[in-house]
């Protein structure tokens, strides 16, 4: 298996729709931005071209009727491209990625919410990714009807047509959550959990404090 992401750093951010996960990532950055590291910031359906033209089948809600594991495939061809392209060049530039989303997103989303098989997941990673994995993945937990709430707004607010999953039941969006705590017990030194029920601010402190000792390498590269 390829090393895991030296000599850069990778984390991701993770969370049911709505979280503000997104809004992390852009704090994030402007912190990374103010020490003056090198990174990337990407997200998952995008980062490409290709990824972005997928972005948009997958999420549009006119894609109605699409079969679970069509949009599990979908997924991974534009996850594929997206660390192919963009993200373990700039790893290997040794820059610190950002990503809005990566593969535990369809072990939640795909595998505990739609029922695909968790195994079958896990290997078309090892193939598509790779064996890529994160340094630090950040999941932001939220009530769902909080969290669907907000998205619904965002896209309305945004005049996008990115809603497909926001039309998922609460059943859909608990078990997804229940998909997030499966991880974080699965892998707790990787995958920590962070309440989202608070002010964005304050969250971002959360997050930088199980950010921040991976950020020692980098920071001391930086000074040399």
């Amino acid at each position: 298996m390829p090393p895991r992401t030296a000599p850069g750093c990778f984390l991701t951010f993770e969370g049911i729709d709505g979280c503000g996960k997104t809004t992390q990532v852009d704090l994030f950055a402007e912190y990374l931005t103010r020490l003056r590291l090198p990174f990337l910031v990407t997200r998952e359906p995008g980062g490409t071209e290709l990824g972005e033209r997928i972005r948009k089948v997958v999420l549009s809600g006119q894609s109605v009727g699409m079969d679970p594991r069509t949009e599990l495939l979908l997924l991974f061809a534009s996850r594929a491209q997206n660390v192919a392209q963009t993200i373990r060049p700039a790893l290997a530039r040794g820059r610190v990625v950002l990503c809005d989303r990566f593969t535990d997103a369809s072990l939640a989303y795909q595998g505990y919410g739609r029922g695909l098989e968790l195994d079958f997941i896990r290997r078309l990673h090892r193939i598509a990714c790779q064996g890529l994995q994160p340094n630090l993945t950040l999941v932001i937990d939220i009530d769902p009807s909080t969290s669907v709430r907000r998205a619904r707004r965002r896209n309305v607010d945004a005049s996008q047509d990115e809603g497909r999953f926001e039309r998922e039941t609460r059943a859909f969006y608990e078990r997804v959550r229940r998909g997030y705590r499966a991880l974080a017990r699965r892998e707790p030194r990787r995958v920590k959990f962070i309440p989202g029920e608070d002010t964005p601010e304050n969250i971002h402190q959360a997050v930088l404090e199980h950010a921040r000792p991976l950020l020692a390498a980098p920071l001391r590269r930086r000074r040399r």
